[in-house]
């Protein structure tokens, strides 16, 4: 059950492990297609929560007494949240699985969207929705670690654009589940909504997605060779880090990302352009009940319409790196025997993107100068669907150079 190997007790996949999740005769394209939209589906689940209390942002000011300023902080620190949960969920995913993590976060998570639904005053309500952005960013980072575990490089990019499309349509989404709830029902039932999604989530996971790192699997086959064959000198690769002392371990584990990001300077700048990415899609959340409530006298119950051009933007935006993009690396990955390709390559929507980005930019302030009418109100729509047509091919591009340059 072990490869040739110095060590023979040291616990390996055979050419042919029935348990390397990377073997195509081990696991079927349908199984690992079930994965990915399974885990698209808890980042679209996390990013509901995400911007979802724009939706109630009326209701939320009257019952708390809130400022903008304040009621803004409602989604703000949800966001803070995702910048500090990966820098846990993903090292610790490493030492434990992903399995674990996944389950320990997301049950976590729906507790704390219970604690939001009974929040009595701002000061617990935007605490309970920090904590929920730590815990919810397992589902971003651990759900782009697991494609990378199920799929090859040649296939990795198709799989990694359904799961970006699903992390940005879940908070375009949500100011229309919001809208709904504050139309028809108290505001802490979009909390409750969310929670039980998030059981959902918890179920799914927990009978029908299995371990997928390929370290924790072999972990878990040196303890049954041990348990059967009873001879306790088989040990997995991952055993041996883990003789360290645990502070040891941890400090290894938790700095790693900083040293990582330190000693890239390519990764450095990718990073803050997705920082930036990201920051402008949830300042447009907030800009769009300014823009189209005072700037084009909608009314609330139309207001989640105007998010549907955006959706329509991530749409055409996958579509494009599906069609024009990923085909170009597939023949790139043929032509090259080895298989090995500069991961620069994966960078070709973000060239084309960028300057279009700024672009957009411009011409969506340029929309607010111009008199109301439904013809400049569709075209206003179009400037975002065109910024984020933008977004949603240069996101995937640059994901999936970072997924490609640290595997």
């Amino acid at each position: 059950m072990t490869q040739v190997n110095l060590d023979p007790y040291l616990v390996q996949f055979a050419l042919d492990d029935k348990e390397n999740p990377k073997l195509v005769q081990n696991w079927s394209r349908a199984r690992r297609w079930y994965l990915t939209v399974l885990s698209a589906f808890l980042s679209l689940n996390v990013g509901l929560a995400s911007s979802a209390p724009a939706g109630i942002a009326t209701q939320l000011k009257t019952n708390f007494k809130l400022s903008e300023v304040v009621a803004a902080m409602t989604i703000s620190v949800f966001v803070v949240g995702y910048c500090v949960g990966p820098l846990f969920w993903g090292p610790l995913s490493e030492q434990y699985g992903r399995r674990p993590i996944f389950l320990v976060t997301i049950s976590i998570y729906a507790c704390f969207q219970v604690g939001c639904a009974l929040s009595k005053n701002a000061t617990s309500l935007i605490v309970f929705r920090l904590l929920s952005g730590m815990f919810a960013a397992a589902a971003f980072t651990n759900s782009s670690a697991l494609t990378s575990d199920i799929w090859d490089a040649k296939t990795r990019g198709k799989a990694l654009a359904i799961l970006n499309l699903a992390a940005f349509v879940g908070p375009t989404l949500a100011p229309l589940v919001g809208g709904y709830v504050e139309l028809q029902m108290p505001w802490a039932w979009l909390f409750w909504i969310l929670a039980i999604s998030a059981v959902v989530c918890f179920l799914l996971i927990y009978f029908t997605l299995p371990e997928t790192y390929a370290p924790i699997i072999l972990l878990h086959k040196a303890n049954h060779l041990r348990f059967k064959t009873g001879d306790h000198r088989y040990h997995s690769p991952l055993e041996l880090i883990q003789k360290q002392k645990l502070h040891e371990r941890l400090a290894v584990t938790l700095t790693r990302p900083f040293k990582i990001f330190i000693c890239e300077p390519m990764l450095v700048a990718l990073t803050i352009y997705m920082s930036f990415i990201f920051g402008c899609m949830y300042l447009l959340y907030e800009a769009y009940p300014v823009v189209f409530t005072e700037g084009y006298h909608f009314q609330s119950e139309s207001l989640g319409l105007t998010y549907l051009p955006v959706l329509g933007g991530y749409v055409l935006g996958v579509m494009g790196y599906l069609l024009i993009f990923n085909p170009q690396y597939e023949a790139a990955m043929d032509r090259h025997k080895t298989g090995m390709l500069p991961p620069e390559i994966r960078l070709d929507p973000a060239i084309f993107g960028a300057p279009l980005f700024a672009i957009t930019f411009f011409w969506f302030g340029q929309a607010q100068s111009i008199s109301n009418g439904p013809s400049h109100s569709l075209s206003f729509q179009m400037d975002i669907l065109s910024v984020y047509f933008v977004l949603g091919t240069s996101y995937v591009g640059c994901l999936t150079w970072v997924d490609r340059a640290s595997s």
